[in-house]
Order: structure tokens, then C-alpha cells, then sequence
């Protein structure tokens, strides 16, 4: 675990051009608790800025957080659209913070990423809210070093951990011990920190109707600009508990994927991962984590007859019947790495919004029928479409021809019409960066 030799003392206040950058940069999206639309806040922030800038600064310098701007609107959310609704446990507890609040909280997060990246206290392989990092770059990592093993004719074990209601049950004061031993907050820094975490209130607004406001005694808010990177800071021993056992991992906020590959004949390495997801489990629960083994997935990748001898796994904590897919950070995964299951889902997906699209083209302007066709069709073609430049010719063009739909129905062109030129003249515009059948 890296401890830093400079401390992280106070914050830097902020100038009044970084504050109007902050203030144009965030979304326009309006909480409860806000007295005016965040649209019209942002109209007439020239003529407050002088005001809210002396409230920012005044807030970093004296390492203390007003108490309106730790009132949070919870928004229950279901965590996937096929969940049954009547069950609590479904649902992501969103946090909708005070427009104000979102701005103090970028100018942390900015200086506190800045402090993390000099003294290299992030982990390794940790991908979630960090800048050049993202689930694809995650996910060709992994991916790479699973396929480098199936080439030497080695078995992978892919183990996809799932954490229950991690963001909820985050230890404030071993968060705090956290920041100030290992990470190197100290001073009015470590005092803000302390202030933002302590005296938090929340309630759940459903269908108009309001609850009482109860306080906040663990974890950090969903959907907050802070409260991801703090979550990551609170995991930072984990990657050492896993290294310790040589086992390979990649994380992504509170998504943490094992993996291990061994010889067909030699399977005693899988002990390993065994011991690791023991010191894991003990580790976490020390911590106020809760590792979910009914949601934890277990895939098995490597040549079809190798994959043979782990047929029934017995290693404890883990399903005894690996899967034959698995959804990885939103990608599919099949056990022999060919992405068969992902292009399908992918191009049922898309011809179903694509024939919705259709009956609503007539009424719709280019510009709008092409902000369609990015939010429901070529964003998911885009999706760690990196993953897919080894798969096979028949599959890739099921992607074209999904891209080919597309075109036509933003164009209007007819079914028999050549489309090569049509995806030539409107490729900067879809921003179609892939052609996948060469």
C-alpha cells in the first residue's frame, strides 16, 4: 500500500474564470432542493459569481461544509430495466445534491486527482473515475491477458466479485484514517473532508411524495462528484490483498474482476485464488463490505477441450457450475472469447430501436432522427468495439449491416439502393468511426 511522503494540507481557492468554467461545465440537471432551475442558475452566474466564489473559498479555507449542501434527495432507480419493482432490493438509491454543492465538489475532486496522480497513490488497476480510463480500457486489459493465456494453450478462471450496496456501507471514520494515513490529507484538507462526511441528512422522494430527512452515518453519496473517488480510496488496500496471492485483477469502482490461468494438467494453482477470495471476504468484512456470492460469476476461457477438466469447480465461494456467458462491465463474455453473444444482443437491440426510429422518421428533422439513432444504435456499436477486431468476418458483419439499417433510415433510402456511398457521405456526421466489414 503506497504511503505518501507529501501531504495533502489545504486546498488551493479558486479564481473567478475557473469557477465560470466549472459552472458551464456541469450538467443542467435540476435537484429538489435547489430554490431555482440549474438552467437559470447558470444564466445569471456572471452576476453571482463574485458571491459563490467567496462562499467556495471561504468553504476550502476553513475546512468546513455548509449544511445545505449536504441534503440529499434520494431518487430510487432500478438497477436493471427486467427487475421486479416491488422489490426493494432492486433499486440504486441515487443522491440529488444542490446545484451549488456539485460545483464544490468538482474543485475538489480536480485538485485532490491532481494531488493523487503526482504521488501515485491510485491503484494500478483501478479504472473507475479516473481520467484516459474507462470500462473498454478495463476490459482490453483484461481481455488481452485472457487471450494471451488461450493462446498458450492455458485455462482461464474469470471471477466477477459483486458487492452489495457498496457505496452505502462505507466506514466515515475508517475512510478518514484512510485519507489521512495513506493517501496524506492532513490539516484544514483532512477538517473539509470530516465536515463533508459528518451531518449528512437524506430523504426518498417517490411519485411526489416526500419522506422524513434522516441522517447519514455510513457511506458515500451515489451520484455525487466526490463520492466515487472517495469509494475508490477506501478499497485502495484490496489490490495488495490480491497481489499477495498472484492472482490477476482489474477493478472498476466496486467491480472487481479475478482472474488466474493455469496448465490443463496442473490445476493445484486455482488453490490460489481460493486463499485469495478468503483473505478478501475476511478483508471486507472488517470493513463494512459485503461480497454478494450469489451475483459473484464464474467463467471458465480456454480451449474447448481443456475447459473440460473444470467442469465442476470446487473452490469455496464460488458457484460449483461456472457460466457460459457472463456480462462484464456491459460486455458479454462467452468462454471461447468470440463475442458471439455480445454482437447479438447488440444487433437485437439495435434493429428493435431501429424499427421504432422508422415509423417515426416522417415526423422527424435530420437533426433529431440523427440524436436518435447515436443514443439508441451507434453508441452501442461503438461500445468497446476495440474487443472485436480479431472476431470473424460473419460476425462483424451483422454489425454492418445493423450500421447499414441505420443509414437508411436516417436517409430514407430505399432497401435495394447501393448504401457504400450513402455511409460515405454521412460518416462524419453519425460519427461512425469503425467500418466493421472490410
Amino acid at each position: 500500500m503506497p504511503i505518501n511522503n507529501e501531504n495533502f494540507e489545504s486546498f488551493i481557492p479558486i479564481k473567478h474564470s475557473e469557477l465560470l468554467s466549472l459552472i458551464s461545465s456541469c450538467k443542467s440537471s435540476t435537484s429538489l432542493i435547489d430554490p431555482i432551475p440549474a438552467k437559470f442558475f447558470k444564466e445569471i452566474a456572471p452576476q453571482i459569481s463574485n458571491t459563490l466564489l467567496n462562499v467556495l473559498n471561504s468553504s476550502l479555507k476553513l475546512g468546513y461544509v455548509p449544511k445545505p449542501f449536504k441534503m440529499a434527495a434520494i431518487r430510487p432507480v432500478l438497477k436493471k430495466p427486467n427487475l421486479e419493482p416491488s422489490v426493494l432490493g432492486n433499486y440504486r438509491p441515487i443522491s440529488n445534491l444542490p446545484f451549488i454543492s456539485k460545483i464544490m465538489e468538482k474543485v475538489v475532486v480536480r485538485q485532490l486527482s491532481s494531488f493523487l496522480q503526482k504521488n501515485n497513490t491510485n491503484e494500478l488497476y483501478q479504472s473507475g473515475f479516473r481520467s484516459n480510463h474507462s470500462t473498454e480500457t478495463a476490459l482490453v486489459k483484461v481481455m488481452k491477458a485472457l487471450l494471451m493465456a488461450s493462446d498458450r494453450g492455458c485455462i482461464s478462471l474469470l471471477v466477477l466479485l459483486d458487492l452489495t450496496a457498496a457505496f452505502d456501507t462505507v466506514d466515515h471514520n475508517i475512510l478518514l484514517d484512510r485519507l489521512e494515513g495513506v493517501v496524506g490529507i492532513t490539516g484544514t484538507a483532512l477538517s473539509w473532508f470530516r465536515s463533508y462526511l459528518t451531518d449528512r441528512y437524506q430523504y426518498a422522494h417517490v411519485n411526489n411524495e416526500s419522506s422524513k430527512a434522516t441522517k447519514v452515518t455510513y457511506g458515500v453519496p451515489q451520484g455525487s462528484v466526490l463520492g466515487p473517488l472517495l469509494f475508490t480510496l477506501y478499497m485502495l488496500p484490496l489490490g495488495n490483498i490480491i497481489r499477495n496471492h498472484g492472482v490477476g485483477f482489474h477493478c472498476y469502482a466496486d467491480d472487481t474482476q479475478l482472474y488466474i490461468s493455469v496448465n490443463p494438467d496442473d490445476t493445484s494453482l486455482l488453490s490460489r485464488l481460493e486463499d485469495c477470495l478468503l483473505d478478501i471476504r475476511c478483508w471486507m468484512a472488517k470493513k463494512f463490505l459485503m461480497l454478494n456470492t450469489e451475483k459473484t460469476e464464474v467463467l471458465v476461457i480456454g480451449p474447448k477441450a481443456a475447459r473440460n477438466t473444470l467442469h465442476h469447480l470446487s473452490i469455496s465461494g464460488l458457484p460449483t457450475q461456472p457460466n457460459t456467458v457472463v456480462r462484464n462491465l456491459g460486455l458479454l463474455v462467452d468462454s471461447d472469447l468470440c463475442f458471439d453473444a455480445h454482437i447479438k444482443s447488440i444487433t437485437r437491440t439495435a434493429f428493435y430501436h431501429l424499427r421504432n426510429i422508422a415509423k417515426l422518421r416522417k415526423m422527424l428533422s435530420l437533426c433529431d432522427a440523427e440524436k436518435l439513432i447515436h443514443a439508441f444504435v451507434t453508441s452501442r456499436l461503438d461500445y468497446c468495439n476495440a474487443l472485436l477486431s480479431g472476431c470473424p468476418f460473419g460476425s462483424l458483419h451483422k454489425l454492418q449491416l445493423v450500421q447499414n439499417a441505420a443509414a437508411r433510415v436516417l436517409t430514407n433510402t430505399k432497401k435495394f439502393d447501393h448504401i457504400t456511398p450513402v455511409l460515405s457521405s454521412i460518416q462524419l456526421s453519425l460519427g461512425l468511426t469503425i467500418k466493421y466489414c472490410y
